[in-house]
């Protein structure tokens, strides 16, 4: 699957690998929830930081229909809350 990180590029990931990424997006879903601003950014950074361990980033000049669109670094609360499913920024995981 192609990951999109917002102003960042685009990485590639295997499917199988959400779920490692599945306890990041609870934290980060409750931490929005709870409006707990610095542990938001932590735990945003934290899953950004694991995207890019196990995915293998494409080229910058590569343009991949993205099937997941994560926000940026600097994304505030607001901006991702407009990201946000029911199940967190990575649906069914």
């Amino acid at each position: 699957m192609i990951v999109r990180i917002m102003g960042e590029g685009q990485v590639r990931l295997e499917e199988s690998r959400l779920p490692e990424l599945d306890k990041l997006d609870e934290e980060l879903l409750a931490e929005m929830e709870n409006g707990d601003g610095p542990g938001f950014r932590t735990t945003l950074q934290a899953l950004l930081d694991k995207v890019h361990e196990l995915g293998e980033p494409l080229p910058d000049d590569s343009l991949e229909p993205s099937d997941l669109i994560l926000p940026s670094p600097d994304a505030t609360l607001e901006e991702v809350r407009g990201l946000l499913t029911d199940d967190g920024l990575i649906p069914g995981t």
